[in-house]
């Protein structure tokens, strides 16, 4: 790294509060701060002690602009490894702004987005997956978001990677070590353990790459279809889930012909309800399109919650679940909800009728509008995720997804080399390549190109 000068920005959001932080780092810039603060006691923050917090004025010349609370930081101790300051000012946007033009005026920059914490990692105080775990953890929306991103910030997907490289680099020297020695026919390592380890590699690595799909919609919301016939409720569940009138709710049939989006968190993670047309035959051209998104939306989800009116007839109903059951996704869990049970002195029969036609398929009584139910769906709804089938390290990165998999396709690649009697050169190569991808993720190997990429997405001031 060879840009050591001062930045400077805002690190809490956007707008006027009662309390906001300016940050700066780099070096000189305790001394900068020294040319617009003012102590009581006129000690000069270049001789203060580290990790201190300090009161004071900053001043403009002889105007006064803040009283200011100034935490100081020295190099290697603070969050960038660098020599840093952070100004805690009252939180009007004029003392932000004014604050910040003092700084530059003195000889500071404004930060660039993610540049805090580019320079984090770019002074070994964090490695790259660590570096986007930070963004990850400002952006998370539920408690399981939350705690997947501050797992992975403290490092507990780097320490799954250390362990996987250590292990290649023990296959890789003991092969190339073999090399050294080939004109004296000494084996170093035995092809039938030098499998097993690998093997064991390899599942280590599909295990990251299979949890991916769960870290993904933990990340992004699981995706839950709402869908069924026309007028049994679709649109009544979707508000009586987000506590709001968010879909228009009819006796006309054909009222939703949309897909309708929208997210909440239950019990700490985030749920995606996707309210859909009603499946039926119908000649209207709009109608047909709304209920061909609903298809595409069944065959998305992750779960599926199948409506059926306890009045109506199962012989109309059946048809629409085989239709449903033939979309959904091999990993996807469906739930049928017999809707409006408030209305109905034939609920026992009708669930028994439904029973006896679909084997194995969960079936619960609800009233949408009454909400009666509510909270057993719910529960259903969260204890879906099985969180459990993986370890503490859940993949949601789609950049660590594509590197693990390239990595995966290489290892695999090894496996089947040792049971045959390939050359160790060749398989050292595919060894390589498998690090060279491992690397990737944590930034051992990585280019400007992809840092620049990476950070753009941060926020001014992280």
């Amino acid at each position: 790294m060879t840009d050591k000068s001062v930045i400077c920005a805002v690190a809490t959001a956007p707008g006027s509060g009662a309390i906001a932080v300016i940050r700066l780092s780099g070096e000189g810039s305790i001394a900068l701060c020294d040319r617009i603060f003012l102590s009581p006691s006129a000690k000069k923050l270049t001789d203060v002690q580290p990790n201190t917090v300090h009161f004071g004025r900053v001043m403009e010349e002889t105007e006064l602009v803040d009283e200011v609370l100034l935490s100081v930081f020295h190099a290697p101790h603070s969050f960038t490894g660098e020599d840093s300051v952070e100004i805690s000012c009252h939180g009007s946007v004029y003392i932000q702004q004014r604050i910040l033009q003092l700084l530059v005026s003195r000889g500071a920059r404004l930060a660039r987005p993610g540049e805090f914490t580019q320079r984090a990692f770019l002074n070994g105080k964090m490695d790259l997956s660590q570096a986007e775990a930070v963004a990850d953890l400002i952006a998370s929306s539920s408690a399981a978001a939350h705690k997947m991103a501050l797992n992975q910030m403290r490092g507990g997907f780097s320490k799954e990677l250390i362990k996987l490289r250590a292990e290649l680099l023990h296959i890789t020297s003991l092969l190339e070590l073999e090399l050294d020695f080939s004109e004296e026919d000494v084996e170093f390592a035995n092809r039938a353990e030098l499998r097993a380890i690998a093997l064991k590699i390899e599942n280590m690595i599909a295990e990251l790459c299979n949890s991916f799909s769960l870290g993904n919609v933990i990340k992004n919301g699981i995706p839950v279809a709402i869908v069924g016939n026309t007028n049994v409720g679709k649109s009544t569940l979707l508000n009586a889930l987000l506590k709001e009138d968010r879909a228009i709710v009819s006796d006309i049939e054909g009222t939703t012909r949309d897909v309708i989006e929208d997210t909440i968190s239950l019990n700490g993670m985030l749920f995606r309800f996707i309210d859909t047309a009603g499946i039926r035959h119908t000649s209207d051209t709009v109608e047909n399109l709304g209920i061909e998104r609903t298809f595409a939306k069944i065959a998305q989800a992750k779960v599926v919650l199948l409506l059926q009116d306890v009045n109506r007839s199962s012989d109309q109903f059946i048809p629409y679940y085989r239709q449903v059951k033939e979309r959904l996704s091999p990993d996807a869990k469906l739930l049928i909800l017999l809707n409006k049970m408030d209305r109905t002195e034939v609920l026992d029969a009708v669930k028994e009728e439904i029973e006896t036609q679909i084997s194995g398929e969960p079936i619960l009584p609800v009233s949408a509008k009454k909400g009666y139910n509510m909270d057993t769906l719910i529960r259903w709804l969260t204890s879906s995720v099985n969180t459990e089938a993986f370890s503490n390290v859940i993949v949601s990165n789609v950049r660590h997804y594509e590197a693990l998999t390239h990595a995966l396709e290489a290892i695999r690649r090894v496996v089947t080399a040792l049971d045959t009697t390939l050359s160790g050169e060749f398989i050292s190569q595919d060894i390589r390549e498998c690090l060279h991808y491992l690397g990737e993720i944590t930034g051992e190997i990585t280019t400007d190109e992809v840092l620049g990429n990476i950070f753009k997405n941060f926020c001014i001031g992280k």
